[in-house]
């Protein structure tokens, strides 16, 4: 049955409602589609599924782009029901007639939703009928048997009542398929070119192939069939092995005979006791290092904006192939005068190349694929301009979109937020974790040396007692930055751990306790049932997932079995997932910055830090504006 239909502007004014159905929803479904899809740019998707307590609802939707209005049907998931698509079409075509801007009721429009929702039932059940019946397993086959007239038998021609293929042959010879065309077995071997799918299973001496694909043939049994010659001996035996190559021999080495150069040794030397060398005394001081690049703002430079209108041009020239070319005087018709409504065929070309420009940027194949049709969702419909190219407004489109998923839903002002909890008499906890390698204690030093500069009491917590060297590691940061450690070794609980240096940075009065962890790859599950021990015991103020800019696909991997191990391993109804990200090595990657927009597209979580090079200083915001241009250039 279903629950809701709702037609609303994209401004989210509300014009009509089924008051037929007048269902309370539990939860709030509407809202949850709109923060998680249509501004998520995953638009593009067919349905949404929204759980709630006691009950459990899959969302469909479609737009009217040229009017601005977007159109949501809501029904229990258990029921699949068929109509929605259609119903929703109905709904569109007729609602789109009657729309008038200045109008915000429409009650006349109940009887005509009422008729459209009886035409949409009694379609799917005529659907129903005419779609293949499946009884205990095996789907009867309405088909009719086309042959030259005189007969007409079906079991004679090869066809059974079951839709499965019959080798009796019959009388085949009265019919127009009399070459043989029921699947001869011959000798163990199976004729393949003869094989065509009428829907049911193929009889292979004697026994049907049971297929989970309820009538499909089992393509892996015919190929297995395929391997073996008439008499038995498998046809990969008569395959002539060709001869291997040869290996190339490895030349040695020329090494070079110069006297090596004098070592150059910047550490700092440290007493058998664990002191420091009295005749070098560190003092690490901001006015060595300098200001952090986080208080700077990154000036954009426009060296490139006249590459964009090239790559607009190769976007409209990337047709297919088999597509009738328009000429010259057609198109600059089209520009000039504007396309009644665009249509997908029409942005076809166009997406495919923004497709390509994004997955050359280290965007995740299955991210640049969703953006796109969430783009052409939000375009489709829609009326072209005057002087107006199809390449310009999908670039347009999808530059906003990309603006829209990098910008933050929520202002994160960590500055703020640690003055908040200092004058609520505790400390801000920020835990960072992520997978091995990625940087996590060294970009730690440059937050605590951010926030230093803004007089905060940073304390750390050295909680990585899985990695031989890390506590080490960390203390070498906090000496060079002055400022306390709190450590207990290694073999120790990280949760413990974590929860007695929060004590002792309220009793110091320190104002941040930044959190080390262990690195740990996202399929680990005994450090990630550790790690969510850790942030459901101390339950931080911000959990920040530390990535490298050089991934690609594997971004995706990461972030979203994080994710989900954090929330299945989770012992509170709501599991602390990731709040932000610190993406590192980004001054490595020159314009390969798809990891940037893949991490946040995956998780929904902003990223708050930028590491870009090695000293304490380099640590920066992320530039949304540069990133796009840098991802549409």
């Amino acid at each position: 049955m279903l629950e809701q239909l709702l037609i609303f502007t994209r401004g989210g004014l509300i014009l009509w409602s089924c008051k037929e159905l007048g269902n309370a929803l539990k939860g709030s479904p509407i809202d949850t589609l709109i923060r998680s899809c249509l501004l998520e740019e995953r638009s593009g998707a067919a349905s949404y599924n929204y759980d709630a307590p006691g009950a459990s609802y899959s969302l469909k939707w479609t737009f009217h782009n040229d009017l601005g209005l977007v159109f949501v049907a809501v029904y229990q998931r258990i029921l699949h029901l068929l109509y929605v698509d259609d119903l929703l079409a109905a709904v569109k075509r007729e609602f789109s007639q009657v729309y008038d801007p200045t109008r915000t009721v429409y009650r006349d429009f109940d009887e005509i939703f009422k008729q459209l929702k009886i035409e949409a039932e009694a379609r799917a059940e005529d659907l129903k009928k005419s779609n293949p019946v499946v009884v205990g397993g095996n789907r009867k086959q309405q088909a009719t048997w086309q042959g030259d007239g005189s007969e007409g038998k079906k079991n004679g021609g090869g066809l059974k009542g079951e839709g499965g293929l019959k080798n009796d042959g019959g009388d085949g010879k009265k019919g127009n398929n009399n070459n043989n065309n029921n699947n001869k077995l011959e000798n163990g071997r199976v004729n393949g070119s003869n094989l065509k799918s009428n829907g049911g299973n193929v009889s292979v001496n004697g026994k049907e192939n049971d297929s989970s694909n309820n009538g499909a043939f089992d393509v892996n049994r015919l190929q297995k069939l395929r391997t073996k010659s008439a008499n038995g001996k498998k046809a990969t035996d008569n395959v002539v092995s060709k001869a291997e190559p040869k290996k190339a021999v490895k030349k040695n080495r020329v090494w070079d005979e110069k006297p090596p150069e004098t070592k150059l040794d910047f550490t700092d030397h440290v007493d058998v006791d664990g002191g420091e060398d009295k005749d070098r005394k560190v003092d690490f001081l901001a006015k060595e290092q300098g200001e952090s690049m986080m208080d700077k703002d990154e000036i954009l430079s426009s060296d490139s904006e006249d590459e964009e209108d090239e790559d607009d041009d190769d976007a409209e020239k990337n047709s297919k192939p088999d597509a009738k070319k328009k000429g010259w005087f057609s198109s600059m018709f089209q520009s000039i005068a504007g396309k009644a409504n665009l249509e997908k065929s029409d942005l076809e070309p166009a997406l495919k190349a923004l497709k390509d420009r994004l997955m050359t940027k280290n965007v995740a194949e299955e991210i640049a694929e969703k953006l796109c049709e969430s783009v052409a969702a939000s375009l489709e419909g829609k009326k072209l301009a005057s002087f107006t190219r199809i390449s310009s407004t999908v670039q347009a489109a999808m530059e906003e979109a990309l603006v829209r998923i990098l910008t933050p839903r929520r202002s994160i002002d960590i500055l703020r937020d640690v003055h908040a909890a200092k004058e609520q008499r505790k400390p801000y906890v920020v835990v960072f974790v992520g997978v091995n390698g990625v940087g996590k204690s060294t970009n730690l030093a440059k937050v605590a040396y951010w926030l230093l500069q803004h007089n905060v009491k940073v304390m750390m917590a050295a909680c990585d007692t899985f990695r031989s060297g890390a506590v080490e590691q960390l203390r070498t940061h906090a000496r060079r930055l002055q400022i306390p450690i709190f450590e207990k070794g290694y073999e120790k609980d990280p949760a413990v751990v974590a929860k007695e240096a929060i004590q002792e940075a309220s009793r110091n009065g320190s104002d941040v306790v930044l959190v080390d962890t262990a690195g740990r790859m996202q399929d680990n599950e005994p450090l990630m049932r550790a790690l969510s021990k850790l942030i459901y015991l101390n339950n931080p103020d911000l959990v920040l997932f530390v990535g490298e800019a050089l991934v690609g696909n594997d971004a995706v991997d990461q972030l979203s079995k994080f994710n989900q191990k954090l929330a299945d391993l989770s012992t509170s109804p709501t599991p602390r997932l990731i709040d932000g990200i610190l993406l590192t090595k980004f001054d490595t990657i020159d314009d390969k910055v798809g990891a940037a927009l893949s991490m946040v597209y995956i998780s929904g979580a902003p990223v708050m830090f930028v590491g870009c090079g090695q000293s304490y200083t380099d640590l920066k915001k992320l530039n949304v504006k540069s990133i796009v241009k840098t991802l549409l250039k």
